[in-house]
């Protein structure tokens, strides 16, 4: 069997792709994470409870394990792939690391994206410590040969959350219950521009693709669906699945930024830097490398998957007051300014 370790591994992409492999009999997996969520770790999988940042720890609890594929789902900034290098370096055959596919250039030149297109974004300062840590690995591994791969998601969701443009710091729910309760819902920009979501089950078919995959090693790689959709789609995919209207009220993603920065949503970021921009990714590098890789579930079958389980649920229907009357005061403003004019 061969032998993999990941870092998190309880996260809507990890999640998955921890499942996946369970089910794998030439795969022995170990998750390291300080416990949190356990209950969604399959039993044949094995925990290490550990904090990642506990240096001393963490190897004492691997002691002298090596490994054909180190995964880490939690680095943001560099120290913290800094700190893996120190800990895996010469432990593992493989280290992949997870990236962002908002790391690509912003706006861009043109809105097809391959693993060729220019790293930059000016809008986003997560984007930019994913690219620094990116270039951190791709440095030790030019220098070095420290077996890095790259893997850059783009908005991937499961059965816990729904994919949306704009909502607040508490996540997606207020804006589903918005529309259940009849009121106008705020999308950036006119809603044509194009997006693509990817369920994480799907995912994790070209992640596991790429473990132990010698052509994977030195490289990187984008995972996502090959349905586009426009933002108006998604949201009509989403009030069609509810049985509910769909009152689209469209905000230049430039006022939102101006609008939300007084209650500390970061919009210039995550629209101006990401959500905004229409983007079509090629994912024929992936399927060379992994040639039996193809997205399975659509929007409209993913996001009924997820409202249903949402819906039977509370626990996972967060509300959210203040986005709710952040939405209406926007709206509010807008409208007047208009019937001023």
């Amino acid at each position: 069997m061969k032998k993999a370790l990941f870092i998190g591994g309880t996260g809507t992409i990890s999640t998955a792709i921890v499942k996946r492999l369970s089910e794998d009999p030439l795969w022995d997996l170990y998750v390291l994470n300080r416990g949190n969520r356990s209950n969604v770790i399959p039993e044949n999988v094995k925990l290490i409870k550990a904090d990642i940042n506990d240096e001393a720890d963490v190897l004492s609890k691997i002691g002298d394990m090596s490994f054909d594929c180190v995964g880490e789902f939690i680095g943001f900034v560099p120290e913290q792939v800094e700190r893996d290098y120190r800990l895996f370096n010469g432990r593992t055959k493989q280290y992949i690391y997870i990236s962002s596919a908002s790391a690509y250039h912003k706006p861009a030149a043109g809105y097809v994206i391959t693993e060729g297109t220019t790293l930059s974004n000016p809008h986003w300062k997560y984007s930019r410590d994913k690219i620094a840590c990116e270039e951190f690995l791709m440095r030790i591994y030019r220098e070095e040969g420290f077996p890095v791969t790259i893997v850059r998601p783009s908005h991937t969701y499961d059965e816990r959350n729904v994919p949306l443009g704009v909502h607040g710091k508490k996540g997606f729910w207020q804006v589903i219950k918005r529309i259940i309760d009849g009121k106008p819902v705020i999308i950036q920009g006119d809603g044509s521009s194009l997006w693509t979501v990817t369920w994480n089950g799907d995912f994790a078919v070209g992640y596991t693709g790429l473990m132990g995959n010698p052509h994977a090693i030195g490289e990187a790689f984008h995972i996502t669906s090959d349905e586009s959709l426009t933002w108006n789609q998604i949201y009509q995919t989403i009030a069609d699945t509810l049985g509910k209207e769909l009152k689209a009220y469209h905000v230049a993603s430039e006022f939102l930024s101006a609008c939300g920065d007084k209650y500390g949503f970061d919009f210039e970021g995550s629209l101006t830097g990401d959500k905004s921009v229409s983007v079509v990714f090629d994912n024929s590098k992936l399927k060379r490398a992994v040639p039996y890789m193809r997205t399975t579930v659509r929007f409209d079958q993913g996001v009924k998957m997820a409202l249903d389980n949402v819906l039977a649920h509370p626990e996972l229907q967060v509300e959210d007051p203040e986005f709710d009357e952040w939405c209406d005061k926007v709206i509010e403003a807008l409208e007047n300014a208009r019937r001023s004019i």
